[in-house]
């Protein structure tokens, strides 16, 4: 049988975490492998369809974590366990894992944005030996935002990891941030001064946030001595049919959807607003 992209499958959700008041994650039972940091089209028959990232993968499943910001994830968020999405892809092009190898890893992200990376960390999780050093820097608006509490907690026996709000919440405090994590109010890139970098040679930096983050990011990092071809970003600018037809994620003459996600700084300088 001719695989079509256009024809999205039926994939049964097998498990479903609360993140935050707006974030989900669905565990779905797919058989597809998909590369680092590429995405998929999750339909609702009727309602919509919408581009999200692949947070997890393993044998016989993906995960997505999901923000309840609309009318097809406001009808996902509706769904159980043993309820059924339908989903097009892998999509776009993915982070250059091979190139990370014996090298030092710095992760930045802003809110959400630590989603599309969280199955590159539990790779070289699982695979530490792959890496010189490994520093994850996320942060978020509130405490209330932060995602993967669990995660980081697991991340941060193995790698330095950060953790930052924007500002305290309605609740003050910063507890639900693993102690085991470095915990801060600020903005991601107050972090970035503060990182060691041994020997600028061997550092290779992945950011993930929204476009303004990315940015100013890069930016801090450029300050400290990096090349712009050892910066990697993802961003989903709206992104729509996943195969360059719609034209709704294209800048200038780029498709994000096709040519991304995942773009080289050097590239990526030219797209971000």
């Amino acid at each position: 049988m001719v695989n079509n992209n256009y024809l999205p499958f039926k994939a049964k959700i097998l498990d479903k975490y609360q993140q935050t008041e707006l974030d989900w994650t669905y565990r779905l039972e797919c058989q597809i492998k998909p590369i680092f940091g590429q995405f998929m089209e999750v339909s609702l028959p009727g309602v919509g369809e919408c581009p999200i990232s692949i947070s997890d993968f393993g044998e016989g499943y993906i995960e997505m974590t999901i923000r309840t910001v609309g009318q097809v994830t406001e009808g996902i968020e509706k769904l159980n366990p043993e309820d059924y999405l339908y989903l097009r892809g892998p999509y776009g092009i993915g982070f250059p894992i091979e190139s990370f190898y014996n090298k030092h890893l710095i992760i930045a992200t802003g809110g959400t944005g630590l989603a599309p990376v969280k199955s590159i960390i539990n790779y070289f999780y699982a695979h530490p030996e792959l890496l010189k050093q490994c520093d994850i820097l996320t942060g978020f608006k509130t405490p209330s935002d932060v995602l993967f509490t669990s995660d980081l907690d697991k991340w941060s026996q193995l790698f330095r990891v950060e953790v930052t709000v924007d500002k305290l919440d309605e609740f003050g405090n910063l507890e639900v941030i693993p102690n085991s994590c470095s915990r801060k109010t600020g903005l991601i890139t107050s972090l970035i001064p503060e990182v060691q970098l041994p020997s600028l040679e061997d550092v290779r930096v992945v950011i993930v946030g929204p476009p303004i983050m990315m940015r100013y990011t890069a930016q801090e990092f450029l300050c400290r001595g990096l090349k712009q071809e050892n910066i990697w970003v993802s961003f989903e600018r709206k992104m729509s049919c996943g195969l360059g037809k719609c034209g709704h994620c294209k800048i200038d003459e780029t498709y994000v959807c096709l040519e991304g996600p995942v773009f080289n700084f050097t590239k990526a300088q030219t797209l971000l607003d």
